[in-house]
């Protein structure tokens, strides 16, 4: 089993953050989110992960790629880079990473969190993962026939076609197919919104009579922009408070202070005259003074001094100081 994962946008909806780290390694409960995703899937797959193939800009770096590389080796897997340096579409994406799409494969994109507790249906040529929703007009969703396989996907619908959203993972059972097929797309230029889409394989192997079938998820949670990370957040620190996670560091430096649960408290991190939670992660090496923070998502080895936040996003080595509340500062900044 392949783990395939587009993430060659850095995620301009979520600036500042995002100018010196891609989205998708951005901690949520301490840990990147991409890290998180796979480790998701990986439970779900039940089964050892041969490779997973990172495909980003080539100006993220080598420190990125290091790094994930490092969250395939923690699973077990070889880490595969490849390049995707131009905007053209997931379909364009997922074919700039063609050697590695060979056997069973999930495909997933790296800028949303699950929580899955399904049987992957094997013995279906593709599982597209999706979520019940109250909104099926603002999202993609898959159409069902009388045997509960799709036999449709339908972007946006106008009437009510399904409550299915497709979350953007997929599971096929030899992603060969999907190869071929998106080939195809690439070479007689089917464009859908100015790009190569992976919807257009997917119909192609449809209309070959290829069984998909759902694969739903019990939550699906967005990595979009600063409210909802922040909120997202949130809600995985419930989960995995939940599941009796060990969240607080041992090492942790409390000096007339409180925690709050759940949060995530990094290694090495102190705090003093302050309040933090319920809801936070503050990252390795962060130092707290007479301050309250809840709701909040702070990077590693910043300081806040001062502070009275809530709903507050804050990168790494950054210094806070003041009477503001919902913020958003990235990495460096300094505010006093």
């Amino acid at each position: 089993m392949k783990i395939i994962v587009p993430m060659a946008g850095r995620g301009s909806r979520l600036r500042p953050h995002t100018l010196t780290i891609p989205k998708p390694l951005i901690p949520i409960a301490g840990k990147p989110i991409v890290h998180r995703l796979v480790e998701d899937i990986a439970g779900v797959l039940n089964q050892d992960i041969e490779e997973i193939a990172f495909i980003i800009h080539e100006s993220f770096g080598k420190k990125v790629e290091e790094d994930l590389i490092a969250i395939a080796q923690k699973l077990g897997s070889k880490g595969t880079i490849y390049y995707q340096n131009e905007a053209l579409g997931t379909g364009h994406a997922i074919m700039c990473a063609k050697d590695s799409l060979s056997g069973p494969a999930v495909i997933a994109y790296a800028d949303t969190l699950i929580r899955a507790d399904f049987d992957l249906d094997q013995n279906a040529d593709s599982v597209i993962w999706v979520k019940k929703v109250d909104q099926p007009e603002a999202f993609g969703v898959v159409n069902l026939n009388e045997a509960n396989q799709i036999i449709e996907l339908v972007e946006k619908p106008k009437e009510f076609v399904s409550d299915l959203a497709v979350i953007g993972i997929y599971y096929f059972k030899d992603v060969a197919v999907l190869k071929n097929e998106l080939q195809y797309v690439l070479d007689n230029n089917i464009i859908h919104g100015g790009e190569y889409q992976i919807n257009d394989g997917i119909k192609q192997m449809m209309a070959k009579g290829m069984i998909f079938v759902p694969g739903e998820v019990a939550e699906w949670m967005d990595c979009g922009n600063k409210d909802v990370t922040v909120e997202t957040n949130s809600r995985m620190l419930g989960f995995l408070h939940q599941d009796g996670e060990q969240l607080v560091a041992k090492n942790v430096k409390l000096e007339n202070s409180v925690i709050i649960p759940p949060c995530y408290i990094g290694e090495n991190v102190i705090l003093i005259n302050s309040t933090v939670g319920p809801n936070v992660s503050l990252g390795d090496g962060c130092h707290v003074i007479d301050s309250v923070i809840k709701n909040s998502l702070v990077q590693t080895y910043s300081h806040i001094k001062n502070a009275k936040l809530d709903n507050a996003m804050i990168g790494s080595h950054a210094s806070f100081n003041g009477n503001f509340t919902s913020i958003s500062i990235g990495d460096y900044s300094v505010l006093e």
